[in-house]
């Protein structure tokens, strides 16, 4: 049987936003493992200010590019200990320079991106430096790329989040702000998927075992389960496909419609998102 320590049931709680016992009682459950506690807490019918913890990030800088002809769009993290060093002018000078030369050369991965040299100095090397002159853990974190017929970058203020997106189209009459607007929505929403299908096979299952959970503790008839697991699925896509998700500056439609609205042949092919912390 595992130990469950205040330290675990304390850190569930910060992950959720359930209550100390609660969070106790879940972690015995599941013997320690916070995914299967995160589960039986939904299971239980408990509202949870879930955090995506997929990533790392504590402070840093977060910021997004296009090239001139917006055909090509990169978004960079670069992280370091403390909000301190983040606000430092070296510190985001780099970051940006970093992101100019991801624009240049289009580096098809992180790991190739890093070998690229400033000033003479591999960006690795260069990261190192820095963490010499501030005494602060640094890491060039995360970098993903879109190319596409039109690209759009969203950073939003304070370069604590960004997001871009590549549309199926370059140019349409009535689609000026449609790139923004979407970006902002990826933004807002953070989607975890751009559709159903691109929502892994785990997740889905997931989904369906909570929802068959949830709907057996409220006392729904055995036979009913599957119908409302799926009727529960649909509304998790709803909520966490872009294309699906309500349109925030218009509830009456979806970003598919939104995008059909302004031309009938245009979509999102891909996006990306990055935020510190999240």
């Amino acid at each position: 049987m595992a130990t469950i320590t205040a330290s675990d049931v304390n850190k569930l709680r910060q992950m959720t936003g359930a209550g100390m016992m609660d969070c106790k009682n879940a972690l015995v459950e599941s013997e320690g493992d916070f995914e299967k506690a995160i589960d039986a807490l939904r299971k239980k019918g408990q509202k949870l200010a879930l955090k995506r913890a997929d990533r790392d990030a504590n402070q840093g800088i977060v910021i997004a590019k296009t090239t001139s002809d917006n055909k090509f769009a990169a978004i960079i993290m670069l992280n370091c200990e403390t909000d301190f060093v983040a606000k430092n002018d070296e510190f985001i000078q780099y970051a940006h320079k970093i992101l100019a030369l991801a624009i240049e050369s289009k580096p098809d991965s992180l790991e190739a991106l890093k070998g690229l040299s400033i000033d003479g100095r591999m960006i690795a090397d260069g990261v190192t430096d820095l963490i010499g002159k501030t005494g602060e853990k640094m890491e060039l974190a995360h970098y993903e790329f879109i190319e596409a017929p039109l690209v759009y970058a969203y950073n939003h203020f304070g370069n604590r989040l960004a997001a871009i997106l590549g549309l199926s189209k370059d140019s349409s009459e009535g689609i000026d702000d449609v790139p923004k607007h979407v970006a902002m929505q990826i933004a807002a929403m953070n989607p975890i998927a751009l559709d159903k299908d691109g929502v892994d096979a785990e997740t889905i299952q997931r989904e369906i075992e909570v929802g068959k959970d949830q709907a057996r503790e409220e006392g729904k008839a055995e036979e009913m389960l599957e119908k409302i697991a799926m009727g529960k699925l649909n509304k998790f896509y709803k909520e966490n496909t872009l294309l699906n998700q309500e349109y925030i500056n218009d509830s009456k439609m979806t970003i598919r419609e939104y995008l059909q609205k302004a031309d009938k042949d245009l979509t999102v092919i891909k996006f990306n998102r990055l935020q510190l912390g999240a």
